[in-house]
Order: structure tokens, then sequence, then C-alpha cells
């Protein structure tokens, strides 16, 4: 069955790896389910692998993998900060515990730093840094970061990708990619969260967390957004050394939101800071449709008259025009407890999740009823962001990747919001927001420019009616005319019913060989083989095998269904 898992022979040291790992910290269960072990033990890499002490067993499973993961390196702790994200699939407990994962990894060895830099650069690191600090101000999984100066005295940041982490990483993906089928095919109830989506969305993730090009564009996505904005900073990227394994920004000498401390002692206003980090990540997400996904304090500065600014942009969320209005709707029917509209988007937000709207338009009222006369000053939002998810879970319901990037910021950013102001409420600063883009929504110069936009596509439509009328005749006439449905799993029902028609197959030939092997058997002629004709004992053979194949396909195929 792992034929799939193990198809690059490349990938088993590090399967052997993960599968070790997953035993000690004691989640063997779930490596025998997906037949991890028996399947190395097939491909000759036999396992001898230790067992979790007592003290390790009896840690609940959410701290056993979040372990695991800080101990099987850069790409699991991706993937767990990745599921932090999804609040919609995971619970408190389990989000707790992805959002502790760090990267415990030493730095690049700095005899090795010239001549990586020297890679990067496709010249001599004379040739681009007056100076450059071997010892990094920041390592990380994925790259490490150097202060340096470019030939004119610019003081830069130098984000350098670690060697050999691409291929590494690639490896664990195929790996990752063939856990979820296995995780789907053997655990049945995990399919309604779509662990095969989850882990291509963390695959796109990483890829492009990994092209540090790419992190450069952003930056300047960010910086064109925020050109008039005196308050807020984006470092500049420096492109002439920038590419995939090197990105090259302004520095950033400022105090880490980390240092609240001393950012009071240097005469800074946290209240100021806390508005004015909370309105440019607002400003990001409703008006930009392009905002920062991680707005930790390790990834905030603070500057000198209360100035901010954001590094780090390898993880972002976009937001389409069409998901702002619907965010703004659902923020306005929180705002006005407005359950009707709330279920309304919420419903939209299901996509093809079978949903009983019945129950969960229940369950919304008796949600927005809790909150009844919760004055809107006082309105924690991460806690009732918290309970809608709750819901979400309870229904089984699986959001869109960019929602749950956006409520995993906000529920962020009201966090820091708090340790920088003990009565700062987010809700004041999104309240202005909404009232302004509703206003904009419905300004008469908005409304002219839908109409004229409505109008140009009915005209368009009703032009080209009788066109595609008579096509359609022409086709009818002349046998031409298809039906294409769409049906959902009509596609796994044709590979079934394939399967089902091999094995049809298979069942006959084994039955004539059987049949043909019996009469072979009464004549006594031709070669021998124990005594016994020699054909007529291959063919006997032959049934044998596929008849073990017959009752392992039939148990695999009723273990895949229920």
């Amino acid at each position: 069955m792992l034929r799939e898992t193990l198809i690059a022979m490349r990938d088993l040291p590090r399967l052997k790896e993960i599968s070790g790992i997953l035993i000690r910290h004691g989640l063997g269960e779930f490596t025998q389910r997906l037949g991890l072990p028996r399947a190395l033990e097939k491909a000759g890499e036999w396992l001898h692998l230790a067992q979790p002490s007592e003290a390790e067993a009896a840690l609940p499973t959410p701290v056993r993998v979040r372990l695991a993961f800080e101990e099987l390196g850069p790409t699991f702790i991706k993937l767990g900060q990745i599921l932090s994200t999804r609040v919609d699939v995971f619970g408190p407990e389990w989000i707790a515990e992805f959002e502790k994962l760090q990267s415990r990894v030493p730095p690049i060895p700095p005899g090795d730093v010239p001549r990586l830099l020297t890679g990067a650069l496709g010249q001599p690191v004379e040739a681009v840094f007056r100076r450059f600090d071997a010892a990094p101000i920041g390592s990380a999984s994925i790259a490490q970061v150097h202060r340096a100066e470019l030939l004119d005295g610019t003081v830069v940041a130098v984000k350098l990708r670690r060697p050999g982490i691409v291929d590494k990483v690639e490896a664990d993906l195929r790996i990752l990619s063939h856990i979820a089928h296995l995780v789907e095919l053997e655990f049945p109830d995990s399919r309604r969260y779509q662990p095969t989506e989850i882990v291509e969305q963390f695959t796109r993730s990483l890829r492009r967390e990994l092209d540090l090009a790419v992190e450069a564009r952003n930056m300047e996505r960010f910086g064109r957004d925020f050109a008039g904005d005196p308050d807020i900073t984006v470092p500049r990227v420096y492109w002439a050394c920038t590419n995939a394994a090197i990105n090259v920004q302004d520095y950033i000498d400022g105090l880490p939101a980390t240092q609240q401390g001393e950012a009071r002692a240097a005469g800074l206003d946290p209240v100021r800071l806390a508005q004015r980090g909370a309105d440019a990540v607002l400003r990001m997400i409703l008006v930009n449709g392009f905002f920062h996904a991680d707005p930790h304090p390790g990834n905030v500065f603070f500057l000198p008259e209360n100035r901010l600014a954001f590094i780090d942009f390898g993880m972002v969320g976009r937001l389409s025009h069409a998901r702002r209005d619907e965010i703004v709707d659902l923020l306005a029917a929180l705002a006005d407890r407005d359950e009707r509209a709330m279920l309304d988007v919420l419903i939209e937000w299901t996509g093809t999740s079978p949903v009983d709207e019945q129950k969960f338009a229940y369950d919304i009222g008796e949600l927005m009823f809790a909150y009844e006369h919760v004055p809107l000053k006082n309105l924690n939002l991460s806690q009732l962001i918290n309970d809608i998810m709750a819901l979400v879970r309870e229904h089984s319901i699986v959001l869109p990747s960019e929602l749950t990037l956006l409520f995993k910021a906000l529920i962020t950013l009201e966090g820091l919001g708090r340790q920088l102001d003990p009565n700062f409420q987010l809700v004041d600063h999104i309240t202005p927001f909404v009232r302004e883009l509703m206003v904009a929504r419905y300004h008469p110069k908005a409304l002219l420019q839908r109409g004229k936009h409505t109008l140009a596509e009915t005209v368009s439509m009703l032009a080209s009616l009788p066109r595609d009328l008579i096509r359609i005749g022409k086709d009818v006439r002349h046998g031409k005319f298809r039906v294409n449905l769409d049906l959902k799993r009509l596609d796994q029902f044709g590979h079934q019913l394939d399967k089902s028609a091999n094995r049809l197959t298979m069942g006959i030939v084994t039955g004539c060989l059987i049949i043909g092997s019996s009469i072979v058997m009464t004549v006594d002629a031709g070669p021998k083989l124990f005594g016994l004709p020699f054909f007529g004992f291959l063919g006997f053979m032959v049934a044998f095998f596929n008849s073990l194949w017959l009752i392992w396909s039939i148990w695999r195929a009723g273990k895949e269904w229920t």
C-alpha cells in the first residue's frame, strides 16, 4: 500500500528518521496505522527504535506532537506554524502547542559563510560589501541574518539561506504529501479536514519562503502601500544583490517589540505604538488586501517618535475585493449583532463543506445572544473569533486558507496591543474602518461604477444570446449536443469501478488456472517437479498468489471506504 510513499528510494533514510522520532515521542500507534515501519522493513530498512519513556508517554498528545516536530527540523516546524493558523481545524490546546514551536538550529559555521555568500552573490564578497559581520544577529531554520555595510556605507541586513535546506525540505514535502494521502485513507474521519489540501497549501507557502526573492517582492509591495505613511517603515530591498538565496535589505536600527520595558525607558508611548500598529495591520487587511500574516512582537520594531517597522515578510495573506467585502459585512454584522447577516457570510465561506444550515443558524444565534449585552468597547475580538472557530470546528467546516491567516493575524495583533496597552480594544480600531468602507461602498460614485459594470455585463450577455442559441440549435440538429455533469466523487467512483473490474478479471483468470491445472495434473506427460506435472504445479502456484492478491485487494478496499 505504501508504494507511493516509497516512490523515491532516496527518501528512505529520511522516512526512517521520521518514523523513529515519531515512535520515540509516543506516536507509534499513528505510524503503525500508516504502515510506515512495515513498509521500511519491506524496503530493507530494518527498524530498531527506542520506545518513549514513561514521562514522555504521560504527556498530552499535542505536547508530544510539538516535541516531535521540533526534533524533526525546519519543515515540520514550519508545518506546525502553519497549522497554528488553522483555528478552524484544531482546538485551543493544539494551537497553543503549535505556537510554541521554535527553531533550535545552530548558526552556519562562520568559516562557511564567505563561501555561501560568494555563491549566492556570484561575485566576491569584497565587490559588494565594505564590511560583513560573520556572527549572525538572527538565526532561523531556513535562513540567518547578518549585519553588513555596502560599499557606499549603507548599513544593511543580509538574509542568507542555509546550505542544503532546499533538498532537505523538498524530500520532507514529498514524504508529507504521501503521509497526507495515507491519513485520509487510514483515518476516514480526517477527510472532512482535507489534510491533502492543507499539505498542498503548506507546500506552496514553504516553497515561497525558501525563495528569498519572493519575500523581497512582498517587501516592495508593502513599501509601496505605506510609501506616504511617515509612521510606518518597511525595509528597502537592494535588488542588485538579492536573489533566491540571499536578501539584502535596510537594517532596522530599533527596539524589537519584545523589549517593551526598554521602549518605555526610551520615552516611547506604548499606547500610541499599539494604536499605530493596529491601524497599519487593519489597513493592510481591509484596504490593501495584502497583509503581514505573522505580526508577532519579534517581527515588529519600535523606532523614535513612536514609529513602527515591520520585518520578515515570508508569510503574507492576500484578500480579493470580494473577500474584503465579505469581511466588512461580517464585522458590520458583529457590530450590529445581526446574526442573519453573520450567518450569510459564514455559509458563503463554507464552500463545498456539507453544513446543517438550520443547526448552524441556531448555534450562531446562541453565540450572538451571549454577546448581546456586551458593549462594543468591551468586546474581546480574540475571544469572539475563538468562539466562532469553535462553532466552525463543531460543524466540521474547513475555511479558505487566507481567512485562517487573517483570523490568526487579528488574534496576534490584539495580543500585542494588549501587551502594550492593557486597555487596548481592537474593535475600537476596526469600527472606523468598517464605517468608512461601508460609506464608500454606497457612495454615489461607487454605485454608478457598479451599475456601469453590471449594465455592460448584461448588454454583453444579451448581445451574445442569439448567437449562443443558434449554436446550441445547430449542435442539437447535428447530434453534437453534450451535457457534462461534474458530480461529486465521480472520478473516485470510476476509479473504484475500474478496480472492481480488475479484481473480477483476476478472479476469472484464477478460476481458469485452477481448472486448467487440474486437467493437466491428470495427464502423465511432460516435465516433472516433485513427481508432479510441472505446468500443472506452476498453474496452481500462480492461482494461489492471485488468490492472495484478491483477498488483500478486497480487504484494502473495505478499509478505504469505512
